[in-house]
């Protein structure tokens, strides 16, 4: 059975508390379900705001491929003719090919939110979808609250999906819009739906009970053809379902038609590209496509997985987009390590005597503070020095941090810093926002001529940890730095019981890393020309 997909992440995805989405947003991420091939993206409600009025507008550009483009409104007012309804006209306006519509399917909703009856409900669903089908358009129903209007009234809750069908309906949906029917009960409400009412179905489940994804695999399994979530699992409250789950639990486990490879293996940098979009942090344990979802810390399971991928992982990460990552903390084993080393010394074996001293040290650096699991840049060059394989690229000999407030409550803050480039002594002064900042712009002021590259390595993040708090402000504190290449990044860290220089580490480790992985042979012909 082929898998219909329904993306409503710039709707009701955008409903998400923190999710903010601007025009030329939605249209980037409109190309980007469309390229993975996402058969049906929601666009958002025209005339509810300036910004989906504006999409709409500019959508009407749009090259879509794949995908066709659906505008999301509700059923005509009561007692209000549907051809005279202004949101069903603005449906219209939008030039969608298809629009998705809800109605009431709970009788409590019927009569307590709305304060209509239950015959003039019918006749809003129904008189709806007739003129928008007479208008040319394919018309998705939403059954709002429906397993709690069956759960409620059984009879009345069906006669809704009747009237949809009536009106003529493309397709019925069924949402948990309560996010709240357990699992066996949802699949015993669709198995009598589908004697009572013979039509296509959907599922559209909100996360509420943590069950949306699960829900909406059930009601597939069930026959529910249409599936409706969101990219992450975006969405008001605790979220809709997530199709970043979903897809992969119907088609890698459960051998359903959805996606072609090569677009399955999209999925994880889609992910986290809807959520730069969304302004959201990408979580990072999220299944399939997070990057702790095959990240293997225990020793043990690091050297189970090394030796048998499916001892310890569900899939082949690379069907998603995804890799492996052997992490390496005080909890690692050889098995760890040697993953890490082998990068640089393939030929290394585990009963190395070099495994054992370098585990010994990450430990005990470990146990000062460092962590390595975000910080893979910094435990690179560890590994390089300890083997004996690193060449710096510079030495950084001084630095000096001059922080100063005058009359006027006005801040300014200094750095100086002295760094041998092979055999010449660099000594530079920079301003900046902050003490970091200002070593920042010192490092990079002095490296850049010899390095031009580093113009385009960036500082991504930078997190401040205090490792024991019952020092105060004494404590030690870890410095996490973050650095950007194009579409690369590392972490690197630095501890001290002072925050400037556990930064000047952890700047320092991330240019070097930097200039290690991605320098090439004119730049460092650059740097001896400036011997």
């Amino acid at each position: 059975m082929q898998v219909i997909l329904y993306d409503t992440t710039l709707r009701d995805g955008a409903q998400g508390e923190g999710v903010q989405f601007s025009v030329e947003d939605k249209l980037r991420a409109a190309k980007k379900l469309d390229q993975l091939g996402v058969h049906y993206i929601e666009g958002g409600w025209p005339g509810a705001n300036p910004r989906d009025i504006e999409f709409f507008e500019q959508a009407r550009s749009l090259k879509l491929t794949t995908a066709k483009l659906s505008a999301f409104g509700s059923t005509c007012r009561p007692n209000t003719p549907a051809e005279q309804d202004p949101v069903l006209n603005q449906l219209i306006s939008a030039q969608t090919p298809v629009v998705t519509i809800f109605g009431k399917t709970w009788d409590l909703h019927v009569t307590h939110v709305l304060q209509t009856t239950l015959p003039e409900n019918l006749r809003m669903i129904r008189e709806s979808i007739s003129f928008l089908k007479a208008k040319g358009r394919e018309v998705i129903y939403d059954a709002e609250h429906f397993f709690d209007g069956f759960k409620t009234d059984p009879a009345y809750a069906i006669s809704t999906l009747r009237a949809a069908l009536d009106g003529g309906a493309d397709c019925l949906v069924l949402c948990d819009t309560n996010g709240g029917t357990m699992p066996l009960e949802l699949s015993a409400i669709i198995s009598r739906v589908k004697e009572l009412v013979p039509a296509p179905l959907g599922i559209h489940a909100h996360n509420d009970s943590g069950l949306a994804v699960a829900n909406s695999v059930i009601a597939v399994q069930q026959g529910a053809a249409h599936v409706q979530g969101t990219f992450n699992g975006y969405g008001e409250r605790c979220g809709n379902a997530n199709l970043v789950s979903i897809i992969p639990n119907l088609q890698l486990k459960l051998g359903y038609k959805i996606l072609a490879a090569e677009s399955l293996a999209q999925i994880s940098s889609t992910s986290r590209f809807i959520s730069e979009l969304a302004n959201m942090i990408p979580d990072e344990k999220q299944p399939y496509v997070g990057r702790s979802a095959f990240a293997h810390k225990a020793g043990m399971h690091a050297d189970g997985v090394i030796k048998v991928s499916q001892s310890f992982e569900h899939i082949n990460p690379s069907l998603v987009g995804n890799n492996r990552r052997i992490l390496v903390s005080d909890q690692a084993g050889r098995g760890n390590i040697l993953a890490r080393v082998k990068r640089y010394q393939p030929n290394i074996d585990k009963g190395s005597p070099v495994l054992s001293t370098l585990l010994n040290k990450l430990k005990q650096l470990e146990y000062q503070g460092y962590q390595f699991e975000a910080a893979e840049g910094s435990l690179d060059l560890l590994i390089k020095k300890h083997l004996g394989m690193f060449r710096p690229s510079f030495h950084l000999e001084d630095f000096r941090v001059l922080i100063a407030r005058d009359s006027q409550d006005s801040m300014s803050c200094e750095a100086i810093v002295k760094i041998r480039v092979n055999d010449e002594l660099v000594h530079v002064v920079s301003n900046g926002a902050g003490p970091v900042n200002a070593l920042d712009q010192s490092l990079r002021k002095a490296l850049e001529p010899f390095f031009p590259i580093l113009q385009q390595m960036v500082l991504d993040d930078y997190k401040v940890r205090v490792i024991d708090g019952s020092s105060g402000t004494g404590a030690l504190v870890k410095v996490l730095i973050e650095t950007r290449y194009h579409g690369d990044t590392w972490g690197t860290v630095g501890v001290s019981e002072n925050i400037i220089e556990a930064s000047i580490q952890a700047l320092v480790e991330s240019l070097e890393y930097g200039l290690m992985t991605y320098e090439t042979s004119a730049g460092q012909s650059s740097a001896e020309a400036g011997v």
